[in-house]
């Protein structure tokens, strides 16, 4: 348990430090770029018919400060309020509190990303096995080959081609939202079938992502494991072979499994492009939108989420490394 906290604290410490500097960057950031966003969004009320004052309260109940605050005092009411969890109010969702809006949208970016990822992991470790015990066959090479090509292809490429041939070419799946807007929200088999629907081209498209980087790396520390001394000792001693590719792959695919967690957190911040592609209201979507609307407290919100994300992942990725790896936690 010591050490378990001795390993533990300082990551945390330093994930602290650096959401405190994400958030620090992300508000000077946005009052870097052109026009005040408190004054963006007091011209917006305006135009919207409220009389001055009342423009003036609704910027500081949104951003929790007025536009006319020095950037310092700015700041540190920001920073008051996120110690607090509050995040603010979005701007383009007329008032909502920005924790609602990335809490409504994280599952439709979690539950895809995840699925993609593990439907990944599985078919290019196991293809990477193969590929290396096999690698002077046709089918190593073909494998090898695939792996080569489809993680050498960008991520956008890969989610207009889909949406392409299966929704514009074949009219097999549905396109944007996450269901069918006519079928009512539950646990039932219609709403759920087309939650699936609708998930299938973003799920493969994360899937296909992350296929190619498994494989070779797979391969590759597989080959590295087959030159290792145990595996001449149990060949001598005359192990079957199933039994040394077992040893060989549990050996292989220790390091990939940090690589596994990280890839999650990753994940979540590319989520931008895939859910563009098929307008598909995740996190990456919200984060274009608030973009386009200028959205400053949504935005700066995505920004932490995706960092938090990305901090958890890595905190996951240590201590999954220490609790498969004996030697390790020795």
């Amino acid at each position: 348990m010591r050490t378990l906290a001795r390993r533990l604290l300082p990551k945390l410490l330093a994930g602290v430090i650096m959401i405190w500097a994400v958030a620090t960057f992300t508000f000077f950031l946005v009052h870097a770029l052109p026009g005040n966003p408190g004054d963006a969004a007091y011209e917006n009320y305006i135009l919207q018919g409220m009389s001055p004052v009342q423009a003036q309260a609704k910027v500081s109940a949104v951003f929790g400060f007025t536009s006319h605050d020095p950037l310092l005092v700015q700041y540190r009411d920001y920073i008051w309020k996120l110690l607090h969890g509050d995040l603010g109010q979005s701007i383009s969702y007329s008032g909502v509190p920005v924790s609602h809006v990335l809490r409504s949208a994280a599952p439709w970016t979690v539950f895809p990303a995840l699925a993609g990822l593990i439907i990944a992991f599985a078919v290019g470790v196991g293809g990477g096995v193969v590929a290396a015990v096999k690698r002077a066959s046709r089918w190593g090479k073909s494998l090898s080959m695939s792996g080569s090509i489809i993680a050498g292809v960008p991520v956008f490429v890969i989610a207009l081609l889909l949406d392409f041939l299966f929704h514009t070419e074949w009219h097999m799946l549905p396109y944007g939202d996450t269901s069918d807007v006519t079928l009512d929200p539950g646990w039932n088999v219609p709403y759920i079938w087309s939650v699936i629907q609708h998930a299938v081209m973003p799920v493969a498209t994360y899937a296909l992502l992350g296929y190619g980087t498994w494989l070779l790396t797979m391969k590759s520390s597989v080959v590295s494991v087959l030159g290792d001394d145990f595996i001449l000792a149990a060949e001598l001693r005359g192990l079957p072979e199933r039994t040394r590719l077992r040893y060989v792959s549990r050996n292989a695919i220790l390091p990939l499994f940090t690589v596994f967690a990280l890839s999650m957190g990753y994940l979540v911040g590319g989520s931008v492009l895939v859910e563009d592609v098929f307008d598909y209201p995740g996190l990456g979507n919200i984060l274009l939108q608030a973009i386009g609307a200028r959205d400053y407290p949504l935005m700066t919100g995505a920004f932490l989420i995706i960092t938090v994300a990305i901090l958890v992942a890595n905190i996951a990725a240590d201590l999954l490394y220490a609790v498969i790896d004996p030697r390790v936690r020795r």
